[in-house]
């Protein structure tokens, strides 16, 4: 494994993708892996790009990252698609449509099943991301499944969130504001050659108005991704996004708040692991459902005795 990083760390693309396949089937090593990488990380602009399902997301995707590589610039992609819940398979078409993008040495694109994980995300979209950031990526997209009111992760991973919305919403984007609409840095109205496109643009503009005063007001774009205009202004938003959190140290706050929320998830799910681990024994759990269930017990009295037992 450790020439795998070695190698991966001189821009093997080959090295990189068996790296991402190790930790995002949590296999032993991922933990090593990861933590070898480590003192590489925190060197790429990270792009959270979101917005309902139908935006254009990965069209739009795909010619921000040709506008960077066109200024010389490394590029990963995460791509996540839905998972079945049915078959558990995931069709990864995001891929798909970049895939004159793939065979550019400047792009790495990797499409990642949610895997039933919620939050508009896989539940290993960050161990990737660190990975293709010690990679030496100037820029990593993240490229989130359609996403309605709560679907909101992206906002713990990424340095720069764009918002996608399109004409014709509608109401829609009375309905999604309170979740999504408030998560974003830019905002772009893609298929802008569309009739209603001004519209959705004022509504959106309105909404800013009416979230008060911010210190930096979120940018209002209309591009055409199939056309490939705009993309070029938008791309210089990215960038100007990224001098703000910089120059005002909110950069580094801003991941310092990602890292201890993340801190906090790898203890609870140790913590889980031991709960569950307990309460097997003698099926404990099952005894003190049904205590539970005959009212012999309340919730919060299994919490507290669970809980000594494993302090002791």
């Amino acid at each position: 494994m450790r020439e795998l990083i070695q190698r991966m760390l001189t821009g093997d693309k080959r090295s990189c993708a068996k790296l991402i396949t190790a930790v995002e089937n949590n296999t032993e090593e991922a933990e090593k892996i990861l933590g070898e990488l480590h003192s590489y990380t925190g060197r790429a602009h990270v792009i959270g790009i979101t917005g309902p399902p139908g935006a254009g997301k990965s069209t739009l995707t795909d010619k921000i990252a040709k506008a960077l590589v066109d200024r010389g610039k490394k590029v990963g992609i995460i791509a996540i698609d839905p998972t079945s819940p049915y078959s558990g398979g995931s069709i990864l078409g995001d891929r798909i449509r970049m895939q004159d993008l793939a065979l550019n040495p400047s792009v790495f694109i990797r499409s990642m099943g949610t895997r039933g994980y919620l939050g508009g995300l896989s539940k290993y979209t960050k161990n990737a991301l660190k990975i293709l950031d010690a990679a030496g990526y100037d820029y990593i997209i993240i490229e989130t499944v359609g996403v309605g009111q709560s679907e909101v992760d992206i906002v713990k991973t990424a340095d720069t969130i764009l918002m996608v919305m399109v004409p014709g919403l509608g109401d829609d984007i009375q309905s999604i504001k309170a979740g999504i609409m408030e998560i974003g840095d830019i905002f772009a109205i893609n298929k802008s050659d569309l009739f209603g496109a001004d519209r959705t643009a004022t509504e959106v503009n309105m909404m800013l108005d009416l979230n008060g005063v911010m210190e930096r007001r979120p940018p209002v774009l209309k591009v055409i991704a199939s056309k490939n205009e705009g993309i070029d202004a938008l791309v210089d938003e990215i960038d100007s996004h990224m001098d703000y959190l910089k120059s005002g140290g909110m950069l580094e706050e801003r991941r310092r708040s990602n890292l201890k929320l993340e801190v906090v998830e790898l203890i609870e799910a140790e913590l889980r692991k031991i709960v569950f681990s307990y309460a097997a024994i003698d099926n404990r759990l099952e005894t003190e459902v049904n205590k539970v269930l005959g009212k012999e017990k309340n919730l919060y009295e299994v919490r507290d005795e669970f809980l000594e037992t494993i302090r002791n």
